[in-house]
């Protein structure tokens, strides 16, 4: 792209400001220029605990905290000495200030007629989702559970979804969400290490006209607990009516919150009592559970959704986050940080090209959605299905685009502002993990001057920084690790039941005069702008889709089938997903590598983990590429599955020549 065609992009989203804040003159708060932003975010880094005091205003307390900040690193405790709570701010707060007939969720689910028209939808006002809640959360005291037991979500994308974390948080049980796309093993491995005592579920989920049948996946991994189950009771949700069998720890959803009462007060929570635990993949083979706490999650969470997406209350505006509520963008961008701010937010079930490629654009379409927010993975594949999609729907209600879960690649940035933007949309390129809570490094719309592929300047309270493993910053345009040097509200509290993990990790890359600094585990650097660009992961997490998964999941997963003796598993340059999955397998005597091998091993990899951790290439090897201390050496593989057949890098510490020689010769899989 030339020059001149990014500058006349920075300047046309430089003075964009949504035509719904013009109508009303526009909130006090929204930023419309880059020296508004400087001016606040100055703020936030030099005085943190008034900037971070006064934004807590605007949220409800049962008891005001006595600290806005105490911090003795690696550890954070925000508003300590507060009591709140995340669901009566999601929802009482608006129902007790008028506005509990306004809507808050809008859901359309499957199945849809032929032509992408809703069979089934639903809108839920304040009103409603409180009683909803209210209903759900008795239900789970009569279940036994109390405030600090966790309570395990794998269920689909259904307004009970929601609900149920709700429902959680108004008694202080912490969630623990299962994206329902993993399988029974990945239950229970979660399940395990959470000791949750209670399981909520679905019979099934549609997908693609499809059902999923998510209750026997919940039914195996209970049984392959055996008697180390922890599991007392499953609450089940009847959405497909697929038959899905009931055991004597099952009951009905339906009939027990038929009976359950409407009245049920919010529990009076502590700032850093857990609101939920989610868990990622990490370069290990066991996931880990990442715990955030009530106070500094929620004000963090619905601020930077304000500021990112300019919410703006009373305007008909309409947001619409595609993720699923088992991600963080879910729990952040569909959840915690939209209820707040009083914007309906919506939900949707399915795929986004089922039953046509226009789906998306349709729901755009029929809600007038003013915010839509999606992965660089899902814009390239609307790119590859063809412009007369989006152009078959009128897309002139969106305001701001949003851009989630990877870097997104120039070519895509261009087609998503061009085509679906209508060439004035602006781009919030967001940075953030699970880990952050919320955006870490984003545009603010009519504010940043952007350039497609960078996620541009931090948000507020985030002392962003590329360093060296000794906290030095890295000049202009030089790669480095992405660090934040101070603690900010929505960071992660721990790794569930592993301390030293939590410090190993997140805390031991990069550290300054003694002190350690928050490493995200990404390659960064930092233009003359100023603007960060993301590079990749500097650990074995591969970014697939926007969603992380561990080499050694994978790997453990492959090296569990019989036919495997050994595998190694990097990432590939993949033209949908921005990285795909490429396997490096070694079969044990008695194997083909043949055809059906790869089959088996890709069914087998998607019964252990989930489908999305298929491998997208199987490469059969007698021997892998090792170090003569029998250390794999990855790098080389990553060029051989990006298709490198020249490959120049240093293998003097390589023990055996010839395999590289072998890999190279053909693709397989």
């Amino acid at each position: 792209m030339a020059d001149q065609g990014i500058e006349s992009v920075l300047q046309e989203t430089r003075v964009f400001i949504p035509p719904s804040a013009k109508d009303v003159g526009g909130p006090e708060w929204l930023i419309s220029s880059l020296d508004q932003y400087n001016e606040m975010y100055k703020e936030s880094i030099d005085n943190p605990e008034a900037f971070w005091a006064k934004v807590a205003e605007d949220f409800h307390w049962f008891k005001k905290w006595d600290t806005v900040l105490e911090w003795n690193a690696p550890d954070a405790k925000w508003f300590n000495g507060a009591k709140t709570n995340v669901c009566y701010n999601c929802v009482d707060r608006q129902v007790e200030s008028g506005h509990g007939d306004q809507p808050a969720i809008i859901w359309e689910g499957e199945p849809v007629g032929d032509n992408g028209s809703p069979v089934d939808q639903r809108t839920l006002s304040y009103k409603e989702l409180q009683t909803e809640v209210s209903k759900l959360a008795n239900a789970l005291k009569s279940k036994g559970i109390t405030k600090g037991d966790i309570v395990t979500i794998y269920m689909g994308m259904v307004p009970e979804l929601a609900i149920a974390m709700l429902a959680c948080a108004r008694i202080g049980a912490p969630h623990s969400v299962i994206f329902g796309g993993f399988s029974a093993q990945a239950i229970a491995d979660r399940v395990g290490d959470a000791k949750s005592k209670m399981i909520l579920t679905c019979d099934g989920s549609w997908r693609r006209g499809k059902v999923v049948e998510l209750k026997k996946n919940v039914d195996d991994a209970i049984e392959s607990m055996g008697n180390d189950s922890p599991v007392e009771s499953v609450l089940v949700l009847n959405r497909t009516n697929c038959g899905a069998p009931m055991h004597t720890i099952d009951s009905d959803w339906a009939t027990e919150t038929g009976a359950a009462s409407a009245d049920c007060p919010c529990e009076e929570l502590e700032s850093e009592d857990m609101l939920f635990l989610l868990y990622t993949s990490g370069s290990t083979g066991k996931p880990k559970g990442i715990v955030h706490t009530t106070a500094g999650y929620m004000l963090f969470t619905a601020t930077t959704a304000k500021y990112t997406f300019n919410l703006v209350p009373d305007t008909n505006q309409t947001f619409w986050c595609t993720a699923d509520c088992g991600w963080i963008t879910g729990h952040s961008y569909i959840v915690y940080g939209l209820l707040p701010n009083r914007v309906p937010t919506l939900m949707f079930e399915g795929g986004p090209d089922y039953p046509t490629p226009a789906r998306f654009w349709q729901i755009v379409d029929r809600y007038k959605v003013t915010q839509f927010y999606t992965a660089p993975t899902a814009i390239r594949a609307f790119m590859k299905w063809g412009d007369e999609h989006p152009a078959s729907c009128d897309l002139s209600s969106i305001q701001v685009l949003g851009t989630v879960g990877e870097p997104i690649n120039p070519e895509a940035w261009m087609w998503y502002r061009n085509k679906i933007g209508r060439g004035v949309c602006p781009i919030v390129d967001t940075y953030w993990q699970t880990e952050t809570g919320g955006h870490v490094l984003t545009p603010l719309p009519g504010a940043t001057p952007t350039k497609p592929g960078s996620c541009t300047l931090p948000m507020f309270g985030i002392d962003a920084a590329v360093c060296d493993e000794a906290g030095n910053v890295a000049k202009e345009n030089v790669g480095g690790l992405m660090t934040i040097r101070k603690p900010w509200p929505a960071m992660l509290r721990g790794v569930y039941g592993d301390r030293q993990r939590y410090i190993d990790t997140y805390w031991s890359t990069v550290a300054k005069d003694g002190e350690p600094y928050y490493a995200a585990g990404d390659n960064t650097r930092r233009d003359e702008l100023g603007n960060f660009w993301i590079m990749g992961r500097t650990d074995d997490v591969i970014n697939v889709s926007g969603h992380r998964l561990g080499t050694m999941e994978v790997e453990s997963a492959l090296v569990s089938h019989e036919s495997v003796v050994e595998a190694a598993v990097v990432g590939m340059p993949h033209e949908i997903k921005g990285t795909g999955i490429a396997a490096f397998v070694t079969p044990a005597p008695g194997f083909e590598g043949d055809d059906d091998l790869i089959k088996t091993l890709r069914a087998h990899v998607a019964t252990e983990i989930g489908a999305i951790a298929k491998p997208d290439m199987i490469r059969f090897t007698n021997a892998l590429p090792k170090t003569r201390s029998g250390k794999i050496m990855r790098r080389l593989l990553r060029s051989i599955a990006a298709g490198d057949i020249n490959i120049t890098q240093d293998m003097s510490t390589l023990e055996d020549l010839s395999v590289v020689a072998k890999l190279s010769e053909k693709d397989e899989g």
